[in-house]
């Protein structure tokens, strides 16, 4: 059921020159179901001659063919997506209908960049004299290192590979060493749709070793990055010292800011259901719940009654509503935490301890009145894990919303339009999402402010990183 997996360089599906591998293991058993190759030197050299080449091919396509041919690798990712989401599933532990609904919106970014690259538009600038002409051209900036996470094989992969070749760019995509086989499944369909076999490679490996080559290495000039704040600031240096350009979406640590006069059912219902989305493992999940002291211990009591009614179990079962974290490490942050906040004084409403010992598997958490100095207020958990504190004043939720140096994502519940209007003007964050969670459609921004990057990995924003502007004023001969 589980697909060799094999680099793609230069036309080829191979595994490493090296002949090196590394275990891939089923986080709902803790079993090895795969190897992955380790790309070494040798390989990347490969990737980066086969991006030289790829650039200068693919460039010459016009926007408006690149655009034909993405959209069709967007029509076979559908055909295919039964098949990416139980791959996705055996290595990456979500439930299988997740699993589906993420392959399918990895086809729908694919289309909406499609069309974005055909409207990637220089201008013409009015002369001061007469007999000139100034215009601004948009040209793609060059061969692109793309370096994706594990929590969204598919998601985050296909944004920034996308945005790449619409503009025009080749793309040496790392892909995750603990989920390569869906990533690759989304290459697959490029190179299948028509992508030149030069133009996109993939690579997997260790991720210290391939970045530490790919970024400085003069053939790569952009950068794109998605994953810790702590990784992301040292890629983001390295980058610096050879002046590449770069998008970073890292960490986050989002406030959930629920008011007095919030609709309870509303905020609950949406809230909870993100909070353990994918385990929790979700850089905008809500994480810090910033409730209204009048109404926290009913909405205390009811969360925690949606965290126990989450089903746990393997991701192939239908009746699961939560799988596995994605690796042992996971389990051990999970246990850190929660150890923490008990010491710390926090009330434990429910979860708090794994399940069973095969598989990574936790219990959805829930704490209540932990105290700001608690690991979990200040520290992304990045698994299953509720936080909330009470607020009197809507002074104290902002301040404590931007106590942080995150800036992802941030939540509010109100009915009242002139409250959610000072919502959106006085959290500093990346996104306000109000009353609903209406984050990472294809069309809208999706990036960070302060310590959770900059650039834009969604909306027309996302592809400004891919295109230099050069201005061209021509006189009258």
């Amino acid at each position: 059921m589980y697909p060799e997996v094999l680099l793609h360089i230069a036309g080829e599906w191979r595994g490493a020159r090296s002949g090196e591998t590394r275990p891939i293991v089923n986080p709902a058993t803790a079993e090895e179901i795969g190897r992955h190759p380790v790309a070494g030197k040798a390989d990347l050299d490969e990737a980066l001659e086969a991006a030289e080449r790829g650039f200068k091919t693919w460039r010459a396509v016009s926007a408006f063919d690149r655009g034909k041919i993405m959209r069709k690798a967007a029509n076979l990712i559908r055909e295919r997506a039964d098949a990416i989401a139980r791959v996705m599933v055996l290595e990456q532990g979500k439930p299988l209908a997740e699993a589906k609904g993420e392959t399918l919106a990895g086809a729908d970014v694919i289309d909406w960049f499609a069309e974005e690259g055909r409207r990637a538009y220089g201008r013409v600038i009015p002369a001061r004299a007469d007999g000139v002409m100034q215009i601004v051209l948009r040209e793609p900036v060059g061969p692109v290192a793309a370096f994706t996470p594990w929590n969204f094989p598919i998601n985050q992969a296909v944004r920034k590979v996308s945005a790449a070749l619409c503009t025009g760019c080749s793309v040496v995509l790392k892909g995750p060493e603990e989920t390569p086989a869906s990533c690759a499944e989304l290459v697959r369909a490029f190179l299948d749709a028509g992508v030149p076999s030069d133009a996109l490679s993939f690579v997997v490996g260790v991720p210290a070793d391939i970045s530490s080559y790919l970024i400085p290495h003069p053939t790569i000039r952009k950068i794109s990055f998605t994953g810790s704040t702590a990784i992301g600031k040292q890629l983001a240096a390295l980058a610096g010292q050879h002046m590449k350009r770069v998008t970073m979406e890292l960490g986050g640590h989002a406030p959930a800011i629920v008011f007095k006069d919030a609709d309870l059912d509303k905020a609950i219902s949406v809230l909870s259901a993100n909070k353990f989305r994918n385990a929790g493992q979700v850089c905008v999940a809500p994480t810090r719940f910033l409730v209204h002291d009048s109404v926290k211990d009913e909405f205390v009591t009811r969360f925690t009654e949606a965290a126990r009614a989450i089903k746990v179990g393997d991701g192939l079962d239908s009746n699961t509503r939560m799988g596995p974290l994605a690796h042992d490490r996971r389990i051990t942050a999970m246990e850190s935490f929660v150890a923490d906040a008990q010491a710390s004084g926090a009330e434990l409403t429910t979860g708090g301890k794994r399940i069973g010992n095969q598989g990574y598997f936790f219990e959805p958490t829930v704490f209540t009145d932990v105290p700001l100095t608690a690991k979990l207020m200040n520290e992304e958990p990045f698994g299953p894990i509720a936080a909330i504190r009470g607020f009197s004043d809507e002074e104290e939720a902002f301040e404590e919303a931007n106590r942080l140096p995150y800036g992802l994502a941030a939540y509010a519940y109100t009915r009242s339009t002139a409250l959610a209007e000072r919502v959106a003007s006085r959290v500093e964050s990346g996104m306000v999402s109000i009353n609903h969670h209406g984050l990472a459609l294809p069309e809208v921004p999706f990036g960070g402010v302060k310590d959770s990057g900059y650039g834009s990995e969604g909306g027309s924003e996302a592809i400004e990183g891919y295109l230099n502007s050069k201005f061209v004023t021509q006189a009258r001969a």
